[in-house]
């Protein structure tokens, strides 16, 4: 392994068993059936387990949006030109976005960082400035980015990652900002999966029938092409990747290794999930699948992750859209575990073994 990635042999933090025990122990005497909050009870006792308390908090939300171009843009497989990449970096910053709006209503901490925008620099003080490339290179001819680009862009979301640490983050939301990433999304996916492209391809942005045939073709080509050379997680990444995913899978590594709960977004964040995992199998005790995308690919790759999102929307936005809608069911699930009262609390009977019922005095 090149030495600049010495940091992906780190251990992955473990979960508090005494704190799961004693989340599990308390949500058994809360004033309802076993089990009738389903999922929202999960979530409490993994969140508190991650943190290491019988009640957990969600106070500190930071979202990290990494922004880089792509160089299969030149195959004409996105309905957008690449300069919008550029713009809605502005757009970010500039409080106009989804995401934006989103990390308002949430009081959470919104950073935006060109990994590799292919325009001049951002004016703005607000864009973190870690540009390795001015976009990558086009994969369908040869590696979207260098052995020295690809380390580079996963140190940069470790760095991030390293950010939240520091401002004592309780939750991680990576987004992503790139024209042609489903294409290399979709590329990533089916050469990790050995899936067909065809069932993972869709229309990104918006492209028409004609369109997505055109992007399957050509993501098909490149995985011909590059296939000896992408023998192993990290060569696919440097050759079908954005720095801007790179960074999502060096961001949730990162995160997993210092005990950082990661909200992954849709089908591009979830890629960089299913690239972390294959790197590092226990960073997925860290993940929480915000929802599910309309992209086709994302039921695919959610299926070979065994994740089940808590929202269905509808959405395809990305930028982390998805997972700062499913926040508030986190924050749910803490609220009832923290809040409710138990059954001795309350003065409420509590059902026991064989149906029989104990009064509680």
């Amino acid at each position: 392994m090149n030495e600049k990635l010495n940091w992906l042999n780190d251990a992955v933090k473990s979960w508090n068993q005494e704190s799961l025990q004693a989340a599990q122990a308390h949500q058994a005497q809360l004033t309802k059936p076993p089990g009738a909050l389903g999922l929202l009870e999960d979530l409490a006792v993994n969140f508190a387990a991650m943190q290491g308390v019988m009640k957990p908090e969600l106070d500190n939300i930071n979202i990290c949006i990494f922004a880089g171009d792509h160089g299969i843009t030149e195959e004409n497989i996105s309905a957008f030109p690449q300069a919008v990449t550029a713009q809605m970096v502005e757009n970010f910053v500039h409080g106009g976005a989804a995401i934006s709006v989103l990390a308002e209503q949430l009081n959470a901490r919104l950073v935006v960082v060109d990994v590799g925008v292919n325009a001049e620099t951002s004016s703005s003080t607000k864009v973190v400035n870690k540009r390795i490339v001015a976009g990558t290179k086009n994969f369908s001819h040869q590696a979207a980015m260098s052995e020295t680009e690809l380390s580079s862009a996963l140190k940069v979301g470790y760095e991030l990652a390293e950010q939240t640490i520091n401002n004592n983050g309780q939750l991680f939301i990576g987004g992503e900002m790139g024209i042609g990433n489903t294409s290399s999304a979709t590329a990533l996916a089916a050469a990790e999966l050995g899936l067909p492209v065809a069932q993972l391809v869709g229309p990104g942005t918006g492209l028409d029938v004609e369109g997505v045939t055109h992007k399957c073709q050509v993501i098909e080509h490149a995985l011909k092409k590059h296939r000896a050379e992408t023998r192993s997680s990290l060569t696919r990444l440097q050759y079908f990747a954005g720095v801007e995913i790179v960074a999502l899978v060096g961001a949730y590594i990162r995160c997993a290794q210092t005990g950082i709960p990661v909200l992954i977004d849709g089908f591009i964040a979830t890629v960089a999930a299913l690239y972390a995992r294959s790197i590092k199998p226990q960073t997925a005790n860290w993940f929480i699948y915000a929802h599910q995308s309309q992209e086709p690919g994302h039921q695919h790759v959610l299926s070979a992750l065994k994740a089940q999102p808590l929202l269905d929307l509808g959405m395809r936005l990305g930028e982390g859209s998805g997972a700062a809608m499913a926040v508030s069911i986190i924050k749910h699930a803490i609220a009832l575990h923290n809040n409710m009262a138990t059954f001795e609390q309350a003065g409420v009977a509590k059902q026991a073994d064989k149906n029989t019922v104990l009064e509680i005095t």
